[in-house]
């Protein structure tokens, strides 16, 4: 078994590039932030932020379903494809745990 640092497969380098939306939309999210925008009393107040938030949460998980589907089908052994799975589990989990346990 040879491990690789970059992916070779199709759905390795979608994780890849999915987990790099995910911090480009998550960035513009704090950026927006930075410059003063602020939320209202729904999600969907303030859509400046919604839409990069909302975006980055969907690339996310989208990243980790693709790692996942790419490491066992497809036997991606990648650093990159592993690291961009983790960290897509974890923010899958962070979305769970704020819609089952909301503050």
């Amino acid at each position: 078994m040879k491990i690789n640092l970059r992916p070779k497969t199709y759905l390795g380098k979608w994780s890849v590039w999915l987990i790099v939306c995910f911090l480009v939309f998550f960035g513009s999210f704090f950026l927006f932030v930075g410059l003063g925008e602020r939320g209202g009393n729904t999600f969907f107040s303030n859509l400046k932020l919604t839409i990069p938030y909302l975006t980055a949460g969907i690339c996310g998980v989208a990243s980790f379903f693709t790692g996942i589907i790419g490491i066992f089908k497809d036997k991606e052994r990648s650093i990159l494809v592993f690291l961009s799975t983790i960290i897509g589990f974890f923010i899958l989990l962070w979305i769970l745990v704020e819609i089952l346990f909301p503050h």
